[in-house]
């Protein structure tokens, strides 16, 4: 079985293996204190373009999600987000589990616009009823979306002067980030998300590592006290290095960038077989999730050799399936994908 279910089937890039390997019987202090951490961030920053931003290591999405958004909101504040966003279907009620709403918004596309943020602020400020109403405390979009659309620069740009506007700081959730930036359709760098937004950050289980993601703070404020709430919140693991070593890893050489070039190509491969092959697709094609709209019969023929998910019917005869791509899909695989179609 040839796999296009999601991005993180594999384990990591040989390079992880290899560092976790000859640093094993290194002693070092725990928590993210020690030179790995310190050098994995030191690069990061490089990246960013930014010497500035505080960078902190987690393990998993979810628990960076809650985690982030759960040190910046007051107690009566929720996060705005689109309808389709990762914490609002696909966490299990995670940020509302910890005290938090999420507050979503319509979209067609998995994004939400600066005119959506700004209406839903002001509304909320204008209520007569405001404070018994949950507060707008901040806005969360994905990059790329649930969808695998990306904002560009300019739409980024035009949240960024609305959440500055009204106070209200802008998390990127970037578990795709690498994918994002290695698209065609991108007009976005690292250190625009280190100039447009509060925090963000960086994906590791999707794109390279065995786990991990890398938390980039750019406010003063959202800085303040973030330890705390990660070790509040689990998110502070004992052995710290094994994060450090794999975002070292990433980080050197440009490895981040090229393994996610690769499911670029690879999603770019299959996007141009459906296009001739004349399929619709429910979302644009952008980068390494694709979302066609296929008949029935023919995903059942696909499914014998290829694991992929089914996201919604269209009608009695066809769905929306999902193809994604990883750092690890090989252009022979996916050649068998495209002659198959």
């Amino acid at each position: 079985m040839i796999n296009f279910e999601s991005d993180y089937t594999e384990g990591c890039i040989p390079e992880i293996l290899e560092a976790l390997t000859r640093t094993n019987t290194e002693q070092t202090s725990g928590y993210g204190i020690d030179p790995h951490c310190q050098n994995a961030a030191k690069l990061i920053r490089k990246a960013c373009g930014n010497r500035n931003v505080d960078v902190h290591f987690l393990v998993g999405g979810t628990q960076t999600n809650l985690t982030v958004i759960a040190s910046a909101l007051k107690p009566y504040q929720g996060a705005l987000c689109a309808d389709s966003g990762h914490i609002n279907v696909h966490e299990t009620g995670s940020i509302e589990a910890t005290g938090h709403k999420c507050l979503p918004l319509p979209s067609k596309d998995g994004k939400i616009t600066a005119a959506q943020i700004e209406k839903a602020i002001v509304d909320h400020r204008n209520d007569g009823n405001f404070e018994h109403v949950v507060e707008p405390g901040m806005v969360y979009i994905s990059w790329p979306t649930e969808s695998g659309t990306l904002y560009s620069r300019k739409e980024l740009t035009e949240i960024s002067e609305v959440c500055h506007k009204y106070h209200v700081p802008l998390f990127v959730d970037g578990a795709r980030i690498g994918y994002g930036l290695c698209a065609k359709a991108c007009d976005v760098t690292l250190a625009d998300f280190a100039k447009l937004t509060d925090v963000f950050y960086i994906g590791g289980t999707k794109v390279g590592a065995l786990f991990g993601e890398a938390v980039v703070i750019v406010d003063k404020e959202l800085k303040k006290g973030f330890r705390f709430h990660m070790k509040q919140r689990g998110a502070m693991l004992a052995k710290g290095r094994m994060l450090g070593i794999q975002f070292e890893e990433l980080f050197k050489e440009d490895r981040y960038f090229k393994i996610s070039k690769n499911a670029a190509e690879c999603a770019e491969m299959i996007a141009k077989a459906l296009k001739k092959k004349g399929y619709k697709f429910a979302y644009t094609p952008q980068t390494n999730q694709l979302f066609p709209i296929m008949d029935n019969e023919k995903i059942a023929e696909l499914h014998k050799e290829f694991a992929f998910h089914t996201f919604g019917t269209v009608d009695d005869t066809h769905s929306i399936v999902r193809f994604v791509t990883s750092f690890m899909t090989t252009k022979e695989n996916t050649e068998k994908l495209v002659n198959s179609l």
